[in-house]
């Protein structure tokens, strides 16, 4: 067994203190893995944003509360026979090195653009190897293994990934945006003939996916800019509530108008 380091060793035996069937916590007892994934998700975000912040001091509590999940996950897995958290490292540290053959191998690679390329030729491997492992006669698809629990955003854009690499896609990103207009002209039609909310559903999600294509054929990160985008929408807002503020009214005593000229200002305030 790998040996621990004395806060990873502290840090496994708190967990199996809290889980203890007699003496543990009652919260912690009652938790399994379906009530606890949605914490993992919660957590990898908060690493996100502290990242985003610069805040590094958060970064590193943050980081604490998502290993906690994996040490709980581990715990839970030990309880059930499964697998323990020695395993788990054990499995990604023999990935890592499999993935890395030019590191830990005798490989060679010129930049990080075939290494890309490389890495992902070993994910498709050990995909083929897996399904040949279950007994799966038809070959994996390029897109096996994007799990539906990724946010929208992100998962269209592993999606649209995938298909890349195995030729289906766009081979420039101007092209793209004649999709956009085409896919917005397909919006304003059903908005204007009073289409269903399954079809302006569609239409808005065909129109969705084409600007997530141009995110990445431009290399911009479709979640990362929508959300620093809410999180400008959200700053200039509040600048908007303290301008009305100092005016003595709240944004509902405020008319349309009088709120478009604060945030005018509020964006000129910001650029400037």
């Amino acid at each position: 067994m790998p040996t621990k380091t004395p806060n990873l060793a502290r840090l496994l035996d708190i967990m199996a203190r809290l889980r203890d069937p007699d003496d543990g916590c009652p919260w912690d007892r009652e938790q399994n893995f379906a009530t606890i994934a949605p914490y993992t998700i919660e957590e990898a975000y908060e690493v996100a944003d502290a990242i985003e912040r610069g805040d590094m001091d958060g970064l590193k509590d943050e980081l604490g509360d998502l290993l906690l999940q994996v040490v709980f996950h581990s715990r839970m897995a030990e309880e059930d026979r499964l697998f323990a958290f020695d395993d788990v490292a054990r499995a990604i540290g023999d990935k890592m090195t499999r993935r890395h053959p030019h590191v830990f191998g005798d490989a060679d690679m010129a930049n990080a653009a075939e290494q890309t390329v490389a890495w992902e030729e070993h994910k498709a491997a050990e995909r083929q190897a897996k399904a040949e492992a279950a007994g799966n006669a038809a070959p994996p698809s390029a897109l096996d293994g994007v799990g539906p629990a990724f946010p929208a955003l992100v998962r269209a854009q592993k999606i649209q990934k995938r298909a890349a690499r195995v030729g289906f896609d766009w081979a420039a990103a101007v092209p793209i945006l004649a999709k956009i207009e085409e896919e917005i002209g397909e919006l304003r039609h059903e908005l204007t003939t009073g289409g269903d909310v399954t079809r302006r559903e569609d239409e808005l999600g065909d129109l969705l996916f084409a600007v997530v294509n141009l995110a990445r054929h431009v290399d911009v990160d479709a979640e990362t800019a929508l959300r620093r985008a809410t999180a400008k929408f959200e700053r200039r807002f509040h600048r908007v509530e303290a301008l009305l503020a100092e005016q003595g009214r709240m944004p509902e005593q405020a008319s349309l108008d009088e709120m478009e000229e604060c945030w005018q200002q509020a964006k000129t305030e910001e650029r400037g």
